[in-house]
């Protein structure tokens, strides 16, 4: 995250941004990408013997399910908002009630309004039991790119020039993020998937097509001309 201040300055002082990231399935150019919220969700219970003393417990595995349920609840894919619980730990032993548990969780978001609800919505979370203590960390950390109109006009204009060498160029919003986010934010009008078509992202194979190079490279040409 280093580099966000940089992206932001310079963003500021643009009236486009052109974002080099892979383009979305057949070439296309995002024109929308979801913004993103990484949370933390911790839960103190109190330790004891699951087997002599379990009412003298707290189980923070229990809790943390119950709020696990919850949390989920707050997702509206209509509205393209979407959560996920990635990791989970907690507890020592299977013997023993459960003192400490945690949640990390992943939340996409197409409108701002979306991540305001979600975010306050989940730093207010209560325990369901009042003797276990929930505490939520973290927050929004990439704000939405929005297809507006400039968007849809400086898309336009790309998929002109790209017809100049006989390709469409289609458009997608996708769920991922990018350092377009940051620009968007600025208030840049921001197109992104600009760069070379390939597969596997974040995978083992993850690669580029050779053969996409010169075309990528001349429609980026081309449109900057265009500017």
């Amino acid at each position: 995250m280093s580099g966000r201040a940089l992206v932001e300055e310079e963003a500021r002082r643009a009236e486009c941004v052109l974002v080099l990231e892979p383009p979305a399935p057949g070439g296309r150019a995002k024109t929308g990408r979801k913004g993103t919220g990484l949370f933390t969700l911790s839960v103190e219970g109190r330790a004891s013997h699951a087997g002599l003393e379990p009412e003298k417990g707290v189980s923070a595995v229990l809790e943390l399910a119950r709020q696990i349920e919850g949390v989920y609840a707050l997702a509206n894919p209509t509205l393209g908002t979407t959560i996920n619980v990635g990791t989970i730990m907690g507890g020592t032993h299977a013997n023993v009630v459960a003192a400490e548990a945690r949640a990390e969780v992943d939340v996409r978001f197409s409108t701002s309004d979306e991540a305001r609800r979600v975010e306050a919505a989940l730093l207010e979370l209560r325990p369901f039991d009042e003797r276990a203590a929930v505490k939520v960390k973290g927050g929004i950390n990439r704000p939405p790119m929005e297809r507006t109109a400039a968007v849809a006009e400086l898309y336009d204009r790309a998929r002109r020039v790209a017809a100049a060498f006989d390709f469409e160029l289609g458009e997608a919003s996708v769920g991922g993020a990018s350092d377009g986010n940051f620009a968007a934010a600025c208030g840049a009008t921001v197109l992104d998937g600009l760069g070379v078509d390939g597969d596997g992202a974040h995978a083992a194979h993850e690669h580029i097509r050779a053969d996409a190079v010169v075309l990528r490279s001349a429609l980026l040409a081309a449109l900057v001309a265009t500017l």
